[in-house]
C-alpha cells in the first residue's frame, strides 16, 4: 500500500495491555509514519540498504563532513554480508533500522512469517552491536493492517516516507538533488527516502545535504524526529503529537 502523503520489552508490554497512549489507526486502517507534524524545521534522511556496499564508505564520509546523522534500514542479507559496515554505522551514531530479513512483500506473508522476517534481522544486529532496533520500514513500502500491527506488537515504529528521491531510477545526480529539494511535500517533519547501492546517490549526497541546509532544514535521524508516545496519525500518515 504505497502512495499516501505524508524497544524495549516494557514498551511491547504496554502496547499489548492496550495502555500505550498512541494510535496508528485512521478510519479502520493501520498506518505507518510517513512524516511528522512539527513546527521545527527538521527533516530526516534515510537510506534503505539491501544490495551492495560499494558506496557506503563514501556516504559515511559525506555525512561526517556535514555532521549529519541519518537512518539506515537494513535487510538481514545486507547485515550478514557487511557486518563491519553495520558496526561502523552504529559507531558513527547513525540509526540502525529493520528492513526485513529477505526483502519480501510483507502483506503477502503469514503472521508467523512476518514476525520471523523482523526477528531474524533484529537478532543479527543485536549480536553485532548489542543494539535493539525499533524502527521498521517494510520493503517496497508494502504493508497492510496486519503488518503494521505486528510491527508495533514487536516494539517497532513502522516508517514510510513522504519524499522519495527516486535515486533507484538512476536518472542522474541533478535529478536526485532537484527531486528532493524541490519536492512538493518537502516540509517540516519530512522523511526522505534514499538508497545506498544506487548509481548516483553518493555522488549527489553532498549537494543534497547542502541544498536542504540552505533551505533552513536541520537533518536528524528518524529516531529524533518521531514521537515515541502520546500521538495519533492523520489520514496522510502524519504523526501528530497529543501532548
Amino acid at each position: 500500500m504505497v502512495g499516501l502523503l505524508c524497544f524495549s520489552i516494557g514498551v511491547v508490554g504496554y502496547y499489548k495491555k492496550g495502555v500505550w497512549p498512541t494510535s496508528s489507526s485512521v478510519g479502520g486502517r493501520e498506518l505507518p509514519i510517513y512524516c511528522v507534524g512539527t513546527d521545527e524545521k527538521k527533516v530526516a534522511l534515510s537510506f534503505d540498504a539491501a544490495w551492495g556496499n560499494e558506496d557506503t564508505k563514501k556516504i559515511m564520509e559525506i555525512l561526517k563532513k556535514h555532521d549529519v546523522h541519518v537512518t539506515f534500514f537494513m535487510t538481514g542479507g545486507w547485515v550478514e554480508a557487511y557486518p563491519e559496515d553495520v558496526k561502523a554505522l552504529y559507531k558513527a551514531g547513525h540509526d540502525l533500522g529493520n528492513h526485513s530479513e529477505n526483502h519480501k512483500n510483507m502483506s503477502q506473508l503469514s503472521e508467523a512469517e512476518c514476525r520471523q522476517e523482523l526477528q531474524d534481522v533484529h537478532d543479527k544486529v543485536k549480536k553485532l552491536t548489542d543494539y535493539d532496533m525499533f524502527l521498521f520500514r517494510p520493503p517496497y513500502g508494502d504493508y497492510d493492517n496486519e503488518v503494521i500491527s505486528i510491527a508495533r506488537d514487536m516494539g517497532y515504529y513502522p516508517i514510510q516516507w513522504d519524499v522519495d528521491s527516486l535515486d533507484w531510477k538512476d536518472y542522474g545526480v541533478d535529478s536526485i538533488i532537484n527531486t528532493v529539494t524541490k519536492h512538493k511535500h518537502l516540509g517540516n517533519g519530512s522523511i526522505i527516502l534514499c538508497h545506498n547501492g544506487a548509481k548516483y546517490t553518493a555522488e549527489a549526497l553532498d549537494a543534497l545535504i547542502s541544498g536542504l541546509k540552505e533551505q533552513g532544514y536541520e537533518i536528524v535521524p528518524i529516531s529524533e524526529l518521531i514521537y515515541r508516545d502520546n500521538y495519533h496519525m492523520d489520514h496522510e500518515g502524519r504523526q501528530i503529537s497529543d501532548k
